[in-house]
């Protein structure tokens, strides 16, 4: 988290949080969903505007993280921006020399390998369940050739149970417990 960010945490720490605001794609893009977006239907069907600053998108990066609950959000200085998922939490771009990075830049090792019935691969690391980037699965359908990825089936719906993420965020603190 960047110190500017602890910073205003500490300064104003009682400020709301933020929910319905930002999604991320299936290919790692954020988007803003503004209060039109958001009352024309949940995300990923009213996606919102696509995020393209690069330094706003690096800010998200570095201070994107999950609460206890699997909520994942961004955390803007004092107030926390919950993200609407469409897939998982984190997108993974492979490389030809088998290393696996998230959407935000950070490094993974694979702990499993898994696919579902409509051919999605999932990786899940320490840092998290994501889903394989569509531009590399190809590269992961070599890993699992070479022998390094044996793929478990999956279905699709149950992995935010069994991953213990939160894909909707804003669902979940609409509905009263």
């Amino acid at each position: 988290m960047d110190d500017i960010v602890k910073q205003a945490l500490a300064k104003w720490p009682n400020v709301p949080d933020c929910y319905g605001w930002l999604g991320l794609d299936a290919r790692g893009r954020w988007y803003m969903r503004d209060d039109r977006t958001q009352a024309a239907g949940p995300f990923p069907e009213a996606k919102g505007s696509l995020l393209q600053h690069e330094k706003l998108i690096d800010f998200i990066h570095r201070n994107y993280e999950a609460d206890e609950a699997g909520q994942w959000f961004f955390q803007n200085g004092p107030q926390r921006v919950y993200v609407e998922l469409e897939a998982t939490p984190l997108v993974w771009r492979l490389a030809a020399d088998g290393s696996v990075t998230s959407h935000t830049g950070k490094p993974a090792t694979v702990e499993q390998c898994l696919l579902d019935a409509q051919g999605r691969v999932y990786l899940a690391t320490p840092l998290g369940l994501g889903l394989v980037h569509t531009l590399d699965v190809g590269l992961a359908a070599d890993a699992v050739e070479q022998g390094r990825w044996t793929p478990a089936e999956v279905q699709a719906q149950e992995l935010s149970a069994r991953y213990g993420f939160v894909p909707s965020p804003a669902a979940r603190h609409a509905t009263p417990s």
